[in-house]
């Protein structure tokens, strides 16, 4: 059996040239910083759904306005992969708003903030259990050893 499918080689060659052309060719003002993050392709090549990530924006409407100028570009950029890749159908790409690494480093913070609260926490109790210990550990104390 074959290590790779045909769609996934065709995936990741779609996802490295279309984060070429999408940051070098696309000169729309309104287009922030973005990143392909995977492609998808269907199993008869007719279409491909590109996830990407914005970096810094991440209000709805930036989104929206993102996905916009990418879905406008989708014809220029299908016809600059159709000269760059060796197919014989280019699949329609698809643009869609990846939330995978806002919700991980959302999920991250809320560890990070969990594992600090949870140090200060038992620091706390270290110095209380370290006062209350003091009295019991101290040498002229009779300990029960005679």
């Amino acid at each position: 059996m074959r290590e790779f499918k045909r769609t996934d080689r065709v995936a990741d060659q779609l996802q490295k040239e279309l984060a070429v052309l999408i940051q070098r060719e696309i000169k729309d003002p309104r287009l922030g910083m973005v990143t392909v993050s995977g492609v998808e392709v269907s199993r008869d090549l007719g279409y491909a759904d590109v996830h990407v990530t914005l970096l810094g924006e991440d209000t709805p409407e930036q989104i929206k306005e993102n996905l916009k100028v990418l879905k406008q570009a989708a014809g220029f950029l299908r016809s600059q992969i159709a000269k760059r890749i060796k197919l014989r159908h280019v699949p329609e790409l698809r643009f869609h708003y990846d939330e995978s690494v806002v919700r991980g480093q959302r999920l991250s913070s809320l560890i990070q903030d969990a594992v600090a609260s949870d140090r200060s926490r038992q620091g706390d109790e270290d110095d209380d259990a370290s006062g209350e210990q003091a009295g019991e550990n101290d040498p002229g104390s009779n300990s029960g050893r005679d």
